[in-house]
């Protein structure tokens, strides 16, 4: 079950990576056309105009998709055998039933985001349905597996909530940004009409300000929770802080550099990573449930 449950995870944060390097190759339009790759056949043909290897690239994140949806089937069939019963499995069936939902609104905005010629609109939602996804697949995991959870002060819980709704922010921010950039995955790609220096400041200032704020929740941590918590919770924020960290160091020296490929790839990671932590500290704080003392690992 843990094998299942992670590979759901892994995969739904590795399609976000291939299709960032789909864009960054220039390949968003190998295959120009949806569901088929070029009119009359679903997979690349000998001398596309397209060039091989561009087609092959969009065709392979294709693929990925497939492989996803039967880690998701899988997924499904643990959930409803290990699920059942137990107190907290209206929960578990809507996370689960959210990774088949999910999936399908993917291949529909994957297929409008090829039909509006990587439109710079359909592309962000198509990465923040991603974000939505690997949250959902998260709390699906840490459910299943049982995760500690444990219950803290009210400041400890909405600055987690305000921690949480910041890095949205910050990752929608980071849409625009792309969206107004270089790497647009087609020469006839639309851009966002925005200023890409101003937007970018205005990414940096929101990051700045995330990091501020989780060193503010780890030192609020260590000062008023209890030792128990004081420990466990302190080791995920501080994870969280130290990808945060990293994730503007590469921003930075992206930026500088005149964003490199592989810069932006990593970058494309890292902003999944940091979506991952800051999910993982609200879950292991039961930030999600609303409920003071149930649930819970004291």
């Amino acid at each position: 079950m843990s094998l299942i449950l992670t590979l759901l995870v892994a995969l739904q944060s590795i399609i976000v990576v291939t299709g960032g390097a789909v864009r960054l190759t220039g390949s968003g339009l190998g295959c120009p056309t949806w569901p088929d790759c070029v009119s009359g056949s679903i997979a690349p043909v000998p001398h596309q105009a397209q060039g091989t290897l561009h087609s092959w690239i969009e065709f392979g994140n294709r693929l990925l998709t497939v492989a996803l949806f039967i880690a998701i089937i899988a997924s499904l069939i643990v959930t409803f055998r290990k699920g059942r019963g137990r107190s907290d499995w209206p929960q578990i069936r809507s996370l689960a039933l959210l990774q088949l939902a999910g999936i399908f609104a993917q291949i529909v905005l994957g297929g409008i985001t090829v039909l509006t010629k990587l439109n710079p609109f359909a592309v962000s939602a198509h990465f923040l349905l991603s974000i939505v996804v690997i949250a959902g697949a998260l709390s699906l995991r840490q459910r299943l597996l049982a995760a500690k959870r444990v219950q803290v002060i009210s400041t400890t819980r909405n600055m987690i909530r305000a921690l949480i709704l910041l890095t949205a922010f910050v990752i929608t921010l980071g849409t625009v940004v792309t969206g107004s950039g270089p790497h647009a995955g087609d020469i006839q790609a639309k851009r966002y009409h925005i200023g890409s220096r101003e937007i970018s400041v205005l990414h940096a200032d929101s990051v700045i300000a995330l990091i501020a704020l989780t060193l503010g929740l780890y030192l609020i941590v260590k000062v008023g929770e209890s030792l128990g918590n004081k420990k466990y919770i302190s080791q995920k924020v501080l994870i969280f802080f130290c990808i945060c960290l990293s994730q503007g160091a590469i921003g930075y020296i992206q930026y500088f550099t005149k964003l490199p490929e592989a810069l932006v790839a990593a970058h494309l990671l890292g902003s999944t990573l940091v979506w991952l932590g800051i999910w993982n500290v609200g879950f292991v704080a039961d930030v999600f449930t609303f409920r003071s003392k149930k649930n819970v690992t004291k």
